[in-house]
């Protein structure tokens, strides 16, 4: 077994290797880069070496400094995990010439199955079915154009070296090919050194299915299951599980068995990926190979046991698997959602910031365990599991040059039903400010009637959200759950008011028991009878809702009951009421008295300032290019500029016809969220 093991990675996935490697007494080294300085992964190794500026094409994937990192520490193995240089052959080959031990496939692996182009020759070559396409690098946007209508529209444009949703576009006609062409182009080679792109046919309702595969170096292959990751936006993963609603014991066996051959067949040793798109009669058709740790890995170690990181030390020390195919068991269902510093309510346009608050839901430790190659046994049922997967910490800075994912929040649970309801709790403990977050988009998913049926495809979000995230809108069932509990919340704080105010010495003044409780549009009158225990809350059309719960005005996070039922809210003060979030919702609750409710109908509301005219920055990050100039007939829909952050090319538009008055901005500016980039006329 190896002493010393350099992660060549940083973030969430670095922590989790540092954490299995701590578990196998092998000691470990960070690397980090200017940003990084700080970082939580920087922190939880032995050692650590610093590589250089922020961005990653000179700094973590620059082969040369990571090699000096390893012989200045005296590494004798390295852990790439994800992204970054974990496909790159002549990284692997560099490792191997420097007799370092590379904790994955071997470099011939890598070159075959890590290029998507060579992966689905050698697919094709080995009988499996694969997506019609152009196999080979386009050279120019004008090619790129050109081979779209041969195969016909819509069509994906995909790095060749790339991953996680970063060099890909869907194109649906001849402007979005060109355009998307080199958008994919520059952020493949910002993200992976290699801006190799190639074109497949885009399928309509596809969903998404990847098996994992396991194999030594003594030729055992085995796989472990499969994980269902259909829910992407912008052709990244957001919410992945294990196993799959759609797929059944035959298809499985199937699917596996095909994905250990490809596998065998490239001599790939470790664990590795192989992704399908499967339609709706269960064919399945070859997408790719992932020569790496996947992302969503931990939603198949808590449906099996099996430490997929442990595992692959082991086999890159050269043992050989301690588990066989009979031995894999699928015992109940995880669920993954993933955390980024994106705000929602802007398309999902990248957040950055310092982490005032950062609250992850306390772990569970439950589901099937397996150590040392040792059964230990499953759960016993009505456990339920939650896993938080994280590279930050409260006061932490969330950087523009690194993927926006902070976090990966994972539950388990005997059924589906009972995962995804330890999901929806484990979301509404989560406390993050600072940023703009994603949280309350997966807790709507995580309600979603199409989700908890299992009716999804890579669609889903584009369908079920076709204008963009608004947030979430409660039912009357789940609004009076909430003005119940936010009532009897307000009348606790009302009491410590005013026995700090000296109002209620020996108890001369009474807290009134008549309130009016609004929430999305919506008012609720409501009587309140409180005892030690908790408040009883009824309703004009006489509702009753109990609630109880130990919530102390200051608390951020309220855990309560309605009628025995649990109800989690994250509770800031404001003037006569509370700013509420949960469920997705984020919800402005007033709670007064009635003639305090009479006077406020009374008030006008603040119309925001027109903005119509401004191009404002919708998101933190770098100005690209600009595409017009100062007196510029403008188009709607035409191209206006782009802005890069977080390793994504985002194209700004113009939302109507105008005329370019004024260009705030140059090529290679920093810009704030809200900055104006453009005036019109």
């Amino acid at each position: 077994m190896f002493d010393k093991i350099l992660i060549a990675n940083r973030g969430e996935i670095a922590c989790r290797i540092i954490k299995t490697a701590r578990k196998l007494g092998i000691r470990t080294v960070a690397i980090y880069s200017d940003a990084d300085k700080q970082a939580l992964h920087v922190e939880m190794a032995d050692e650590a070496v610093h590589i250089g500026p922020p961005p990653a094409n000179q700094s973590y994937i620059v082969i040369d400094k990571v090699m000096d990192a390893i012989r200045q520490t005296g590494a004798t193995a390295v852990h790439p995990g994800y992204g970054f240089l974990s496909e790159n052959a002549k990284f692997a080959e560099a490792l191997e010439n420097a007799g370092i031990a590379f904790v994955g496939p071997p470099k011939g692996a890598i070159k075959a199955m890590g290029d998507k182009i060579t992966s689905k020759k050698i697919a094709k070559d080995a009988g499996v079915s694969t997506v019609p396409g152009y196999m080979d690098l386009i050279k120019d946007a004008d090619e790129a154009v050109k081979i779209s209508q041969e195969i016909g529209y819509p069509v994906m444009i995909k790095a060749s070296a790339g991953g996680g949703g970063k060099g890909m576009r869907s194109a649906w006609n001849d402007t979005e090919a060109c355009e998307g062409f080199q958008s994919s182009k520059n952020e493949a080679a910002n993200s992976f050194g290699d801006d190799g792109i190639f074109i497949e046919k885009f399928l309509i309702q596809p969903r998404h299915i990847e098996i994992q595969v396991l194999c030594d170096t003594h030729g055992n292959g085995i796989f472990l299951g499969e994980r269902e990751c259909s829910i992407q936006r912008r052709n990244q993963k957001v919410v992945e599980e294990a196993p799959s609603p759609f797929i059944n014991a035959e298809t499985r066996e199937t699917m596996g068995e095909q994905a250990v051959a490809l596998a065998k067949a490239v001599g790939y040793t470790s664990a590795g990926t192989v992704e399908f798109i499967v339609d709706v009669d269960k064919s399945f058709y070859f997408l790719e190979m992932n020569t790496r740790l996947q992302v969503e890995h931990p939603v198949t170690e808590l449906i099996t046991g099996v430490d997929l990181v442990e595992q692959m030390i082991r086999v890159a020390a050269g043992e050989s698997l301690s588990i066989t195919q009979d031995d894999v068991t699928l015992t109940g269902w995880a669920i993954e959602n993933r955390l980024y510093a994106e705000d929602p309510y802007r398309d999902f346009l990248p957040s950055i910031g310092r982490l005032t608050r950062y609250r992850p839901p306390a772990e569970i430790a439950a589901g099937p365990l397996l150590e040392n190659g040792k059964w230990h046994g499953a759960a016993p049922l009505g456990d339920t599991a939650v896993r938080n997967d994280t590279g930050v910490y409260e006061g932490g800075e969330i950087s523009m040059y690194y993927d926006p994912m902070i976090a990966k929040l994972c539950t388990w649970g005997p059924t589906r039903g009972a995962a995804i309801k330890a999901m929806r709790m484990a979301l509404d403990r989560f406390e993050v400010e600072g940023i703009e977050h994603n949280l309350p988009f997966v807790a709507a998913i995580m309600d979603h009637p199409r989700f908890i049926s299992g009716d999804m495809t890579t669609a889903f979000i584009a369908e079920e959200y076709p204008e963009g995230f608004e947030g979430v809108v409660l039912d009357d069932t789940d609004l009076r759950r909430v003005a119940a509990a936010t009532a009897a919340m307000y009348r606790v704080a009302d009491i410590r008011r005013t026995r700090i105010s000296g109002r209620m010495d020996n108890h001369e003044r009474k807290i009134g028991r008549d309130w009016t409780v609004s929430i999305q549009k919506q008012s609720y009158d409501v009587v309140i009878a409180a005892d030690p225990a908790g408040s009883t809350v009824t309703f004009a059309d006489g509702d009753v809702l109990r609630v109880t719960g130990a919530w102390t005005p200051g608390d951020v996070l309220a855990e309560m009951e309605i009628n025995g039922d649990p109800l989690v809210l994250k509770v800031h003060k404001m003037t006569s009421g509370f700013r509420i979030r949960t469920r997705g919702a984020d919800l402005r609750v007033y709670v007064r008295t009635p003639r305090q409710a009479e006077l406020a109908a009374l008030m006008h509301e603040k119309r925001p300032s027109d903005t119509s005219r401004l191009l404002l920055c919708p998101m933190p990050g770098l100005m690209v290019k600009i595409d017009v100039a100062i007196g510029d007939d403008v188009q709607e829909g035409q191209a206006l500029c782009t802005v890069e952050a977080m390793k994504m090319q985002n194209i700004l538009r113009a939302e109507k016809k105008g005329i370019v008055a004024k260009i705030n901005a140059d090529a290679g500016d920093t810009l704030a969220v809200d900055d104006v980039i453009m005036e019109f006329e």
